[in-house]
């Protein structure tokens, strides 16, 4: 079964086509990059894929939702099922750590208060935060806050987990750190699609690759062209 399955698909923001003829198809606990130069359509595809890029035209299917007849109303329905890690974290500023974490349980219809407790440890735990729940994002470090992103993230067990350039903001060795924790869901059962520009991650940490380039999204995997290394520059 394909978790993200489109067929002739043409990806517009607003009215400008972004991308044409998107024939993808990505299964359970498949590990995805995709890759391409700034404004190629990375991030439009990603925002396909929960729904705030409506699909006009082609037939797109992620998990059991018709991306192409999927009303507005029952979008938080697919994003329950989702798990999103973004390049700016998009943490709550106000509040802890376990307060973030909290509030996306009970956004999403979580209400005992003893299986709430748990699920946050659990997932503090397998992000390697465990005794960071009390603190406030302010005073993480860039690389602890993109782990409690993914630790928000992954809180529902989410089949799919979609990650914009999550090591966009961080140094070499943390964003190494953040992608082999990726890796390590992905090994667990989830499906990741991350965006990255950082082509040096794809040989130590190998998965599919897809590549954005002239309206096309293409899978380039096992094509080595001498110019990707150079591409996180452009």
């Amino acid at each position: 079964m394909f978790l993200i399955d489109y067929k002739d698909v043409n990806v517009y923001q607003e009215s400008q086509l972004v991308l044409q003829n998107v024939n993808v198809q990505i299964g359970e606990g498949e590990f995805v990059y995709l890759t391409g130069k700034v404004g190629t359509g990375k991030s439009s595809f990603i925002k396909t894929l929960y729904g705030e890029i409506p699909i006009k035209e082609g037939d797109a299917k992620v998990m059991d939702f018709d991306m192409a007849t999927l009303k507005r109303r029952h979008l938080p329905d697919l994003r329950k099922k989702l798990g999103i890690i973004f390049q700016d974290f998009q943490l709550l500023t106000d509040r802890t750590v376990d307060a973030n974490l909290r509030f996306v349980l009970k956004a999403t219809g979580w209400t005992n208060k003893i299986e709430i407790n748990q699920r946050i440890s659990d997932v503090l735990e397998l992000v390697g935060m465990s005794t960071k729940g009390y603190k406030m994002p302010s005073e993480l470090s860039g690389g602890e806050q993109q782990r409690i992103v993914i630790a928000r993230a992954i809180l529902n067990r989410p089949k799919l987990i979609l990650a914009d350039e999550p090591t966009g903001n961080l140094d070499a060795e943390t964003s190494r750190q953040i992608v082999e924790l990726l890796q390590q869901i992905s090994k667990a059962g989830s499906t990741v699609v991350m965006i990255t520009h950082n082509l040096r991650l794809l040989d130590e940490f190998p998965g599919r690759q897809f590549t954005c380039e002239n309206h096309r999204l293409q899978e380039v995997t096992h094509q080595k062209p001498e110019q990707n290394i150079n591409e996180e520059l452009d």
